[in-house]
């Protein structure tokens, strides 16, 4: 197995982790709402509010660490592609 496979699937997994954290985010904003005017006999839905509130700060750290880990690797992906295609073009002379 060669570095670039190995770094292609290691870069595919956390991508499809990424997305699915995205997508399970997304489905907690939709039950969000920007602004709610309870009074006292609606308090569960301020509770429920508070609940969707609390899984969305649990989730952002990973968002952002898997976003900018895929980023990163793509990028040493890109380099090693870009590395391996100049030493194979000047091997061939």
């Amino acid at each position: 197995m060669s570095p670039m496979f190995g770094l292609l699937v290691a870069w595919g997994i956390v991508t499809v982790l990424l997305v699915i954290l995205l997508i399970y985010k997304s489905t907690l904003t939709m039950h969000e709402d920007d602004s709610i005017f309870l009074n006292e006999s609606e308090s569960q839905m301020h509770k429920d509010q508070v609940a969707v509130l609390e899984k969305m700060k649990k989730i952002s750290p990973f968002v952002k660490v898997l976003g900018a880990l895929s980023g990163a690797m793509i990028l040493v992906i890109a380099g090693l592609f870009v590395y391996q295609g100049l030493t194979a073009s000047t091997t061939l002379q």
